[in-house]
């Protein structure tokens, strides 16, 4: 979308920008997705899953081409670090994204898990197979994080299934000597917004991702530092801390608020908010950085108890937004010309969720309380944000100009080469003999199909020009990513529901 367009001062406006991003591709008629499709979308995000698991797969694992995997991690190291999630394409088990991936899947069923019918089981299901890893690396020993196992730098030197995988099996930790505030406030955050999912099925549970969540908060807040600097070269450039961990600090203490209504929490987001990033705008949340994801969350507190001291988070939430709103004087988002937002070269897609997402969220928050937001002379309303989430969700399906579903098994034309090892190299099941380290590159770089299909990944996406390479090679563009699809499962369970008008 043009960044030039003159301001706008009325609602109408706005709605006739969405309606230009909808339905005005170079003279292109859109594609409409139904109730059913959004649905059948929703239920491929959650199975994406089943096939990023490590650890013993249960008897009732879907996608049948992946086997058991990674059955020793942890144990050279006296500890059973068994379980959880492979990132992406790889066969490593990082813990900054993987912990986020929890707290994104959780918020999605908080908010929208109403919506998701009979795939509210599957959601859980989700979850938790990343909460028993993380409780068992937060709880095992005493002001101690394991949140690695695996040598990124060797596991990238080799292209082989994680049923065969031979690579180093390294464990990484934070502790007080080492410490590492963001990774263990964002595992904080993943196991507090879990406990609020299992309340009610699994009280027992609840209560016991909310104690650990507690107990590994202490231990970020207590022990200051970042895990990119205690750890280096294992985590970066993979999945270094831009953003340092304050917002994390901020994220988690919100989160557990928020489970468990600790008035002492309260008072900390009180007394640090203006330390750890209250006051500052921020227009991307990722994995890295929480700061517009806080914002919202927080919101919500001033939009339903009109509390004093959370209308500075709804104010930035309101800044938020409008940085997304074209015409509006806050405005700062880059569009593609097909109406998709466009924030980086690599895996743009997860900002694209993320954001879908969390105007989502922020939308119903408003419509609950009769909010809406200020920007300049303009009022963006709940419906707005709707209809702009709906805009990046229907693209991301494939109401875009190469009318081309980015979801892997989803419609009739999506990424068939997908940068993953487990769904490109022939399953145990073709091919029983181990694939050595080497030998697998040869279905790297295979002009072929991946002979498993992967549904439900949802790779990195085009480019700015709207332009996508559907190559292996192309880590970029074709690799999928577990927090692709965690905020996309709250997006879609919402049009799952309710369809509403462009």
């Amino acid at each position: 979308m043009p960044k030039g367009m003159a301001s706008v001062t009325t609602t109408f406006s706005l709605m006739l920008q969405f309606l230009f991003l909808t339905l005005c591709w170079f003279g292109q008629p859109s594609l409409a997705f139904t109730r059913q499709e959004y649905h059948e979308a929703l239920e491929k995000s959650i199975l994406f899953f089943e096939g990023q698991r490590s650890g013993k797969l249960p008897s009732n694992q879907r996608l049948t081409w992946r086997g058991d995997s990674a059955l020793s991690d942890g144990s050279s190291y006296h500890v059973d670090l068994v379980g959880g999630y492979y990132d992406a394409g790889d066969n490593v088990k990082f813990g900054l994204p993987m912990a986020f991936t929890t707290t994104l899947l959780a918020w999605s069923v908080i908010e929208f898990g109403s919506s998701m019918q009979e795939q509210i089981e599957n959601a859980r299901a989700a979850i938790r197979w990343s909460t028993d890893y993380l409780l068992k690396a937060a709880t095992t020993t005493p002001d101690t994080l394991y949140v690695q196992v695996g040598d990124p730098n060797m596991d990238h030197k080799c292209w082989e299934r994680p049923e065969d995988m031979d690579t180093p099996r390294n464990v990484y930790k934070v502790s007080a000597q080492n410490p590492g505030s963001d990774v263990a406030a964002e595992t904080a955050a993943a196991l507090a917004a879990s406990s609020i999912v299992f309340k009610d099925s699994d009280p027992t549970y609840s209560s016991k991702l909310l104690q650990a969540a507690i107990k590994v908060f202490n231990f970020a807040d207590r022990y200051r530092g970042s895990y990119s600097d205690s750890l280096s070269s294992v985590v970066c450039p993979f999945y270094c801390s831009y953003s340092g961990y304050h917002d994390e600090l901020l994220w988690g203490a919100s989160w557990i608020y928020k489970a468990s209504g600790i008035s002492s929490y309260i008072q900390y987001i009180r007394s640090n908010g203006h330390i750890l990033g209250a006051d500052d705008d921020d227009y991307s949340f990722s994995w890295d950085d929480k700061r517009p994801g806080t914002k919202v969350l927080l919101s919500k507190e001033f939009l339903e108890k009109n509390s004093e001291e959370f209308q500075l988070y709804k104010a930035h939430a309101d800044n938020y937004i409008c940085s997304l709103m074209s015409g509006t004087p806050g405005f700062q988002a880059q569009y593609t010309r097909g109406g998709l937002l466009y924030k980086g070269s690599e895996s743009n897609l997860q900002y694209v969720t993320s954001t879908s997402f969390l105007v989502l969220t922020y939308a119903k928050y408003l419509n609950s309380n009769g909010g809406g937001v200020s920007c300049g002379s303009s009022r963006v309303t709940g419906q707005n944000l709707v209809t702009l989430a709906k805009t990046q969700v229907d693209y991301i399906l494939g109401n875009n100009p190469r009318k081309m579903s980015y979801m892997v098994g989803f419609g009739s034309r999506y990424p068939m080469h997908i940068h993953h090892r487990g769904s490109s190299l022939p399953s145990l099941h073709a091919h029983s003999q181990h694939v050595s380290c080497n030998d697998g590159f040869q279905y790297l770089y295979s002009s072929s199909p991946n002979p498993n299909v992967l549904v439900g990944a949802i790779v990195g996406g085009p480019d700015s020009s709207d332009n996508f390479s559907d190559d292996r090679n192309n880590y970029q563009q074709s690799e999928p990513a577990t927090y692709i699809n965690a905020p996309f499962v709250g997006a879609l369970a919402y049009f799952s529901f309710q369809t509403p008008s462009n």
